[in-house]
């Protein structure tokens, strides 16, 4: 029931270059139209969420433009995808043990927000949280692993911080996290490629 609107920005000057009502290819394309064929060859790259509309649209019309994905919605997904499942999961194996099913149950935000944006109380809860449940403190580690590759100083040692992130996901023994995985290998390109255009939507977002 949600509607949606595309909002395409100039990466360094900051500006709304255009706005365009939904999200699909079709409502996409009329931006490169309006660029034209001098104006796409002048895009080296593009940072977007993971949208395969979007993807295919970048590449078809502007086929020399490196594609960045987002950082945050890939954390984003990873929250939703591992962290939720794996969360739920534990939660219903402790059906015997009512007080600490509802410590996990109630545990999402704490395991999803940012470390440093927790008050002291909160960061004595997680530790406690972590320390009690193994595969919780898995998931959570990875996920702060993971965002170490988009801050890799070059693609070769983005492409090692991912081989030991795709290791410990499998090592893991975790079926939400090692499917993530799988998931996310076909990104890599537009993940490592963050390492030569330090780029975000996060201004688009806010």
């Amino acid at each position: 029931g949600h509607r949606y609107a595309t909002v395409v920005m100039d990466a360094e000057t900051m500006r709304v270059l255009w706005v365009g009502e939904g999200n699909s290819r079709e409502a996409i394309r009329p931006f490169f139209v309006l660029l034209g064929e001098d104006g796409c060859r002048n895009i080296e790259a593009v940072a977007m969420d993971m949208n395969t509309a979007f993807d295919l649209e970048v590449r078809q019309h502007c086929p020399q433009a490196e594609v960045v994905y987002d950082l945050f919605h890939v954390v984003a997904r990873f929250g939703r995808e591992v962290i939720d499942r794996v969360r739920v999961d534990q939660a219903n194996a402790l059906c015997d043990q009512p007080a600490a099913r509802q410590v996990i149950k109630r545990s999402r935000w704490l395991l999803l927000r940012n470390r440093d944006n927790l008050d002291e109380t909160q960061g004595i809860k997680l530790d406690e949280l972590l320390a009690a449940n193994a595969p919780l403190a898995k998931v959570y580690l990875l996920k702060t692993a993971l965002k170490e590759v988009w801050f890799a100083p070059s693609i070769p040692e983005g492409a090692r911080r991912w081989r030991n992130w795709y290791r410990m996901a499998f090592d893991s023994g975790l079926a939400p996290l090692i499917l993530f995985a799988r998931r996310l290998k076909k990104y890599l390109r537009g993940i490592l490629a963050s390492a030569r255009f330090p780029m975000n939507t996060s201004i688009l977002e806010g």
